[in-house]
């Protein structure tokens, strides 16, 4: 007779290195290292958090809380949002060097992510 137990595994999230090569809205072959990656990270970038039930709610970033807010508080969140959102990824090791250019109720962010595959810039805007 099989025994009940209250043993519990805990496995740790990997990342796959290779997937579908996103190319204006079509999926044409597979990109694999630095630019799996990268196209993982827009991703994230791209997704709001709490939105989609298809993702668990650690993934995205909730850029809606920004709406409204001075650009004091944007700068800090955006920058505790995005980190949060990408050093869940094992192959990232680091995310710094964040830059901030306001215009208008836009907010263009450039930060570096340091990875498995060396040091990179990334680019983003959020409507504040």
């Amino acid at each position: 007779m099989a025994e009940l137990t209250t043993d519990l595994k805990l496995q740790e999230r990997t990342y796959e290195s290779k997937t579908y090569k996103l190319s204006n809205e079509k999926i044409e072959g597979f990109v694999d290292d630095l630019e799996a990656l990268k196209q993982s990270i827009y991703k994230a970038l791209l997704t709001e958090q709490y939105e989609h039930p298809i993702y668990s709610f650690d993934y995205g970033i909730a850029w809606k809380e920004l709406i409204g807010e001075d650009r004091a508080y944007v700068r800090a969140e955006t920058k505790r949002m995005i980190q949060e959102a990408l050093l869940h990824d094992s192959r990232i090791t680091d995310v710094d060097q964040f830059a901030f250019i306001f215009e208008g109720d836009t907010c263009t962010c450039t930060f570096n992510v340091t990875s498995k595959y060396g040091m990179f810039e990334i680019e983003t805007e959020v409507q504040i």
